[in-house]
């Protein structure tokens, strides 16, 4: 440290630089389309003062405006209401353009104002939604869960049952008791997810499955202080552990809701992980309506199969089937959108990595390989649009720029694999959203130094218009610096691995800093970023920094993100979490850089990042003297079952034991913090329990907090959970007692627990 305490300005800057905090830093830092005409226009909302500033974009004219003049509609507003209203704070969030002006809702009824009068006229209140409903594609009809059932209600209120067989277990629609934040949601007003369903083109039909949960393991939690204030209530939860018999099924039916006739698919029920494979995006039907397509990942995740259910028969048949001596993914990341297209013709765009890297492969029909679409020492990301007139598909690539495997690529190939191009030549990355007609698409490019571009553009790159460029003056008024980048040779001595470095403010070379590793620890993830956006760990990194310490990140070898062989180095072998490469990076990072006291590191993280924190005090004890670990992972033995087996493999309990941190725990030297919350249902507590009898059986000190009613996000208990790490890291890391600042509570709404996740 540069020396003297760590003072309540850095605690009160490092708690702006939280993510639920970000929007107020950096002006225009998202850019969210809101389409309409078919996807050929759109507006979008920024918040450049007190409130929302409206925009209408005509992509194919090159025209961006304001969607009305803010001024006159709040004087307008004001008169109609009778409520003062600022035109820099408008007291609404969402517009629909309409013929000669704008319609919205507020004070609780809708508006609409003209633009040629400038009056704004009153309209009804607003129609209740119900959030927990999925309405068919034409607006007629809505369909809800309904005890064990379906029901289905009309635009008029009328409802009706759609199901009657539903009971308990075999429940319809329903996702696996066991699914991230059911408890957050309940927080939220919220009892459950809306129904696992897909409407059909025709809005007559839709897929659903009987979830079918009997005879699966029981868990319990219990919630220490109900809201009612009663006494202790006890939670049970369905949830299979790997190699249990029975785990959660999807059994499909495709249901009539006119005729209330139900087609069952004939073939045996999907198990599920997680969620289920509709939740995921693992099923769609075909543009024709004459059925579905559904991806089938077996219980171990090495055998991936593309099935076409008839909806007419429910006759199942497989298109395509890869199978793999490892898993086997349709995508870089176990939540994202499979990167699959069923082609009009029944031609089928596949991805797979089959050669090393993620890649796309074309299949007929009846599944023969007629050849690759890409290749390349690069990785496929995400498949942006498919123009089947020119025979072209759009997509998403990492690894197009020299060195940089993270980095994301605008590109295009003819199906047949020729004539490939960057859409964009340059060294930005790049997310991007496409207009539901695939027309055009909005891109904001950046890097980790530069704040994000918002522009649409043609499939030629083409700029149609700029639309916003963010502004980072306020981030870097609070002392922020941009992450370095860092490559380093990984503890094999031969494989290049990728972190980022976070320098404490005010960075004084001559003096000596604390370092923290950061930790993510899981395959399923990476830490390394080619954007501006800090992403949802970024942000912890970056307030430890203002708190004044050197903070890395690394991804070591068996992290996702990149070629095929470097992620399965975590496979059957999830204990490493990649830390020996940490270890290696931090040494030679400190070669380097003197001002790295690699005799103060101590290491942070949350669920999988707090195992390896766990694992690295137990692993690594000589290089770290300190740690944090919330709501870790720490035994696979006591995990949803198919992040066990799909990562560490079928279920062998020696291999489960060696990946325990529970059988560690007597390795473990140094100051550690343990941080559970209650009601954490999908990291179960348990783990946590078990590994604090074994460090007591082992006479080790350590501290423990656990927060009896958070959920696996700490929502509601964010800003205690944080400056309890907060301090504790200070205190036994640069030796300063804490300044005893207190963490704004981030209010238990959606749009600020939306905060929480970035």
């Amino acid at each position: 440290m540069t020396g003297g305490p760590i003072t309540a300005d850095a605690y009160r800057t490092a708690e702006r630089l939280l993510r639920h905090h970000r929007a107020d830093l950096v002006r225009r830092m998202k850019v969210v389309p809101h389409w309409f005409d078919g996807g050929a226009r759109f507006w979008y909302a920024v918040a450049d003062g007190a409130g929302p500033r409206f925009v209408l974009v005509d992509p194919e004219r090159g025209v961006r405006t304001p969607a009305f003049d803010h001024e006159r509609l709040a004087a307008a507003l004001t008169e109609a209401a009778g409520e003062p209203v600022d035109p820099a704070a408008l007291p609404f969030a969402a517009i629909e353009p309409v013929p000669g002006g704008v319609s919205f809702t507020a004070f609780g009824a809708t508006w609409r104002w003209e633009e040629a009068t400038g009056r704004c006229e009153r309209g009804p209140a607003p129609a209740a939604r119900d959030p927990l409903a999925v309405r068919a594609p034409d607006g007629a009809r809505e369909v809800f869960l309904h005890g064990h059932d379906l029901h289905v209600r009309s635009s008029r209120g009328t409802e009706r049952p759609l199901t009657s067989d539903g009971m308990p277990g075999l429940d319809y629609g329903a996702n696996p008791d066991y699914f991230m934040y059911s408890v957050l949601l309940g927080k939220l007003g919220l009892p459950h997810l809306p129904p696992a369903l897909l409407w059909a083109p025709d809005s007559r039909r839709l897929l659903t499955h009987r979830t079918d949960q009997r005879g699966v393991r029981e868990t319990h939690l219990v919630d220490s202080l109900p809201s009612d204030g009663g006494p202790p209530r006890l939670l049970t939860r369905r949830y299979a552990l790997p190699g249990d018999e029975r785990v959660p099924l999807a059994e499909f039916v495709i249901l009539d809701v006119e005729s209330g006739k139900a087609v069952q698919a004939r073939s045996a029920p999907e198990p599920m992980s997680m969620a289920s494979p509709i939740t995921r995006g693992w099923a769609w039907w075909s543009a024709d309506g004459t059925g579905v397509h559904y991806l089938s990942a077996s219980r171990d995740g090495r055998e991936l199969r593309l099935r076409r259910m008839d909806a007419a028969t429910g006759e199942v048949r497989t298109i395509v089937h890869e199978r793999g001596a490892t898993r086997v993914e349709p995508a870089h990341g176990p939540m994202q959108e499979p990167l699959v297209r069923v082609l009009s013709g029944g031609e089928v765009l596949w991805y797979s990595q089959r050669d090393g890297w993620g890649h796309l492969y074309r299949h007929a029909s009846d599944g023969t390989l007629l050849g690759r679409t890409t290749k390349g020492p690069w990785a496929v990301r995400r498949i942006l649009h498919v123009d089947e007139s020119a025979a072209m598909v759009y997509f998403v690539a990492s690894g197009m720029v020299a060195g940089d495997p993270y980095r994301r690529s605008v590109c295009r190939v003819a199906l047949d694999g020729t004539g490939f191009a960057l859409v964009m030549d340059d060294d930005e990355d790049h997310e991007v959203t496409v207009s539901p007609d695939g027309g055009h698409f909005v891109d904001s490019s950046s890097t980790n130094a530069n704040p994000p571009v918002h522009t649409v553009r043609d499939w030629d790159g083409r700029c149609l218009v700029e639309l916003e460029r963010a502004d980072a003056s306020r981030l870097l008024a609070t002392g922020w610096r941009p992450p370095e980048r860092f490559t380093t040779t990984a503890a094999d001595g031969e494989t290049t691995v990728h972190g980022m470095l976070y320098l404490p403010h005010d960075f004084d070379p001559a003096a000596r800093y604390p370092v923290l590793d950061h930790p993510y620890g899981f395959p399923t993830g990476n830490r390394v970023t080619a954007s501006f956006d800090a992403g949802y760990y970024g942000y912890d990194a970056e307030a430890m920094a203002a708190l004044g310490f050197v903070v890395v990140a690394v991804d070591g070898r068996g992290s996702a993100g990149r070629d095929k062989a470097f992620h399965d180095v975590s496979y059957g072998n999830v204990a490493d979490c990649g830390l020996s490469d940490h270890v290696a990076a931090l040494r030679q990072l400190a070669g380097t850089r003197p001002w790295m006291d690699t005799a103060r590191v101590g290491v942070f993280g949350m669920s999988a990042g707090g195992y390896a924190a766990v694992r690295a005090m137990a692993d690594h004890p000589e290089v770290f003297t300190v740690g944090v670990a919330e709501d870790g992972m720490h035994d696979l033995r006591c995990l949803e079952a198919g992040l066990g087996e799909t990562y560490q493999g079928p279920y062998d309990s020696d291999a489960y034991a060696a990946a325990s941190t529970v059988e560690s725990a007597h390795r473990i030297e140094g100051k550690l913090l343990l941080v559970h919350g209650g009601l954490d249902d999908s990291v179960l507590p348990h783990g946590t329990m078990r590994l604090v009898e074994r460090l007591i059986a082992a006479d080790k000190d350590f501290e423990l907090l656990v927060v009896p009613g958070a959920d696996h996000s700490y929502a509601g208990y964010d800003h205690y959970v944080t400056r309890r790490r907060w301090d504790f890291l200070v205190r036994h890391l640069t030796g300063c007692e804490p300044p005893g600042h207190r963490l704004t509570p981030v209010p238990l709404d959606p749009a600020s627990v939306a905060g929480l996740f970035g």
